[in-house]
C-alpha cells in the first residue's frame, strides 16, 4: 500500500475539514425557516410610539429601544442577524395607529410588532393583527385583555396587568385603611376603566361605601384641574390617580396647590420621577404610593448594582439624550432584553408562528433589572409575563419599596 507524505496528509485533512464545514453550513441554511421580515441577515420588527401628542413623554421608550437594538447589531446581532426596528409616530391617536400598523404589516412586512404603546391604540389594531397572524408582542400597556390566548392568540402584553395593579391597591387599603373615603380620577378609555375595575373588584362589597367620588378626563383635555377640585370637594381622604404622565403631573401639582392632602396613590404608568414627579414638583410628590416591579434608577441601594451600572453605561454610550432619572428608560431596556430573549429562543426558525411559540415559552426568565424575586413567565395559556410587584412610597428623592413581593393571584 502506498503511503502519503506528511504534506499530502495535511492537505487531505484540510480538505476534509473544509468539506465538513461547508456541509454544516449547507445543513444550517437548509434548516433555517423564514417568515416575512426575516432572512439570513436581518430580523425586521415594527412598533408605533407617541412621539407627538398628549402621551409624548412615553416617546423615550421607543427611542431607547431603537438605541438598544443598534447596540445589539454592533455586537453581532441575534444569531448573526441584524435587527431593524421600524418605529413610527402615531401621536397616541387610534386612527393613526391603524394607518401606521397597516404600513408596517402590509408594506414593510415586519416579522413581528414589538412594544406598540397605549391601550386605546392597541385596541384599535387588536383584531386586525390577529386576523393577519402577526405576533403582537410585549405591548407597552397593562390592559388585562392582552392576555386572552384563546380569542387573540397573536397578542401578548408585558406590563403588570392594570386589573392586578388596581387589585393590589384595594387589598392594601382594605387591610391598612378600611375606613378610607376614596376619590378616583381615571382616563376615560379602556386603560382607565381597566385599573378602575381592578380597584372595585379588589374592594368587593366595600366598594360602594368606600368610593365616594369618581371623575374622568379625555386625552384631548388641556388639564384635569377642575376634576381635582371636584374630587377634593367630596371629602375624600384617599385619592387613586389613574392617569398617563402629563395628567399625572397636573393632578399631583393641583392637589398640592389646592391644599388637598389625601393618601395619594398613583398608577405605575405615571410614577416616573423624571417625566412626572419632577415636572409636578418633588416636594409636592412626597408620600405618593404606587407599585413597581423593576429597580428604581434613583434608588441609592442600586448604585453599585452590576445590572444598573451596565444600564447606566448603555445610557451614556448609546442614548445620551435620555434621562437616567426617567424609569421609562429602564423599563424600555427590560422590554427590549425580553424581545431579544424571545428571538434567541427562535434559533433559525424565524417564522411568525415560532416567534409566537417562543414568546409563550418564557420560563422563570431572570432579568437583573427586575426586583429580586421577580421573574418573567409565560405559557400557551398564560400571556402575562409580569405577575408580581411591590408597593412603594415616594420619599422626596426616590421610590422606597415596602412589604413583600405580591403576586397578582394573591389579590
Amino acid at each position: 500500500m502506498n503511503s502519503c507524505s506528511p504534506s499530502s496528509l495535511r492537505w487531505i485533512v484540510a480538505v476534509a475539514a473544509l468539506a465538513a464545514t461547508l456541509a454544516g453550513h449547507n445543513a444550517q441554511a437548509q434548516a433555517a425557516k423564514y417568515g416575512p421580515g426575516a432572512s439570513a441577515t436581518e430580523i425586521k420588527l415594527g412598533q408605533t410610539m407617541p412621539y407627538s401628542g398628549p402621551a409624548s413623554a412615553y416617546g423615550t421608550i421607543g427611542k431607547l429601544e431603537q438605541a438598544y437594538f443598534k447596540m445589539i447589531n454592533e455586537n453581532g446581532g441575534i444569531n448573526g442577524r441584524k435587527v431593524t426596528l421600524i418605529s413610527l409616530d402615531d401621536g397616541y391617536s387610534p386612527p393613526k395607529t391603524v394607518e401606521q400598523i397597516r404600513r408596517l404589516v402590509e408594506q414593510d412586512a415586519v416579522l413581528a410588532l414589538f412594544q406598540t404603546l397605549g391601550t386605546a391604540p392597541n385596541s384599535a389594531i387588536h383584531k386586525y393583527v390577529n386576523a393577519k397572524k402577526v405576533p403582537h408582542l410585549l405591548l407597552a400597556t397593562g390592559a388585562t385583555k392582552w392576555g386572552q390566548p384563546k380569542g387573540f392568540p397573536w397578542t401578548m402584553g408585558f406590563n403588570l396587568s392594570y386589573q392586578s395593579e388596581g387589585g393590589i391597591y384595594a387589598k392594601w387599603l382594605l387591610k391598612n385603611k378600611p375606613a378610607a373615603k376614596i376619590a378616583i380620577l381615571y382616563q376615560n378609555d379602556d386603560y382607565g376603566k381597566d385599573v378602575l375595575k381592578g380597584v372595585k373588584d379588589g374592594l368587593g362589597a366595600a366598594a360602594a361605601k368606600m368610593i365616594v367620588a369618581e371623575a374622568t378626563y379625555e386625552v384631548t383635555d388641556r388639564t384635569v384641574d377642575s376634576q381635582i377640585i371636584t374630587l377634593q370637594g367630596s371629602g375624600a381622604d384617599t385619592f387613586i390617580n389613574i392617569t398617563t404622565p402629563k395628567f399625572g403631573a397636573q393632578a399631583i401639582r393641583k392637589a398640592h396647590e389646592s391644599g388637598w392632602k389625601p393618601l395619594h396613590i398613583i398608577n405605575n404608568v405615571a410614577a416616573s420621577i423624571g417625566s412626572v414627579l419632577t415636572p409636578a414638583g418633588l416636594d409636592k410628590s412626597v408620600g405618593l404610593m404606587t407599585v413597581h416591579y423593576h429597580k428604581d434608577p434613583n434608588d441609592p441601594q442600586w448604585k453599585d448594582d452590576p445590572a444598573m451600572l451596565a444600564w447606566r453605561a448603555f445610557m451614556g454610550r448609546h442614548y445620551r439624550d435620555g434621562d437616567p432619572k426617567d424609569a421609562s428608560n429602564l423599563y424600555a431596556y427590560i422590554a427590549a432584553e425580553t424581545m431579544v430573549q424571545i428571538l434567541r429562543q427562535c434559533g433559525n426558525d424565524l417564522t411568525r408562528a415560532n416567534v409566537m411559540k417562543q414568546a409563550a415559552n418564557l420560563k422563570a426568565v431572570k432579568n437583573p433589572l427586575l426586583l429580586p424575586g421577580i421573574t418573567l413567565n409565560t405559557s400557551p395559556t398564560d400571556f402575562f409575563p409580569v405577575q408580581q410587584a411591590q408597593l412603594a412610597k415616594f420619599t422626596g428623592t426616590l421610590w422606597q419599596g415596602f412589604g413583600d413581593i405580591i403576586s397578582s393571584d394573591e389579590r
